[in-house]
C-alpha cells in the first residue's frame, strides 16, 4: 500500500517559510535559502533536478509520487503549480470550501475531509507513495494518525522568524523511528517513519 510522506525543506530552527509568506513571496522574506539544496551546483534548467548525490535521489523520489496531497493556502501560493505538481499526477487539494471556480488541470478539491482525501490520493497513487506538501496539511494527517513519513530537508540556517512546521500539533507525543541522515552540500535529509499505535 502507498505511504503518505510529508517532504519539506527546513531551517535548524523549524521554519518552513520566513516572515510575511505570500502569493508573490510564497516562502516569505529570506525563505528561498531552504531551497538552495535545490539549486546547489549543476542543475538542469528543464527539470530542475539536482545532478547528482544524495540530493538528487530525494529529487527523484518526490518525483516518483503518484498523487499529491496538499492544503489550499500551499496551493493558492504556488498557484496550482498550473494544474501539474509533476508529471501529470493527480492533486487533491484539502480544503474547508471549494471556490467557485474548479481547480486547474489535474487538481481537484476535496472538501469532505481529511480521511476522504488520503483515500482518494492513495487509490490514485496505486503502489506508489502520496507525497503530502505544506504545514497544516502535515498536522491534519498527524493529528488523524494518516502521515507514515516524514522527509525533512534540514537547511543549515536559522530564520529566527516565519511559518514553523509544528507550531499547531495537538498536545499528545508522536514517536518517530528515524532513519541514518544522509548529508549533502547544503542540506541535511532526514527520514523519519511515524509509529502508529497498535
Amino acid at each position: 500500500m502507498s505511504k503518505t510522506v510529508l517532504y519539506m525543506s527546513m531551517s535548524v530552527d523549524g521554519f518552513i517559510a520566513g516572515p510575511d509568506d505570500s502569493m508573490e513571496h510564497g516562502l516569505g522574506v529570506d525563505g528561498e535559502c531552504l531551497h538552495a539544496w535545490l539549486t546547489d551546483g549543476d542543475v538542469s534548467p528543464e527539470s530542475h533536478r539536482p545532478a547528482a548525490g544524495p540530493s538528487a535521489e530525494v529529487f527523484d523520489e518526490m518525483l516518483g509520487t503518484g498523487a499529491v496531497i496538499v492544503g489550499r493556502r500551499t496551493f493558492e501560493f504556488a498557484d496550482g503549480w498550473a494544474g501539474d505538481h509533476h508529471n501529470g499526477v493527480p492533486i487533491f487539494v484539502l480544503t474547508r470550501e471549494a471556490p467557485a471556480q474548479p481547480a486547474p488541470g489535474h487538481a481537484r478539491y476535496v472538501t469532505d475531509g481529511v480521511e476522504s482525501c488520503v483515500a482518494q490520493a492513495r487509490s490514485a497513487a496505486g503502489d506508489r507513495d502520496v507525497m503530502v506538501h505544506g504545514a497544516a496539511t502535515a498536522q491534519a494527517l498527524l493529528g488523524a494518525g494518516l502521515l507514515d513519513e516524514l522527509r525533512l530537508q534540514l537547511v543549515p540556517v536559522l530564520l529566527g522568524q516565519g511559518r514553523r512546521l509544528f507550531d499547531h500539533l495537538p498536545a499528545e507525543v508522536v514517536e518517530l523511528d528515524p532513519a541514518e541522515p544522509t548529508e549533502a552540500p547544503g542540506v541535511l535529509h532526514l527520514r523519519y517513519r511515524v509509529r502508529k499505535e497498535s
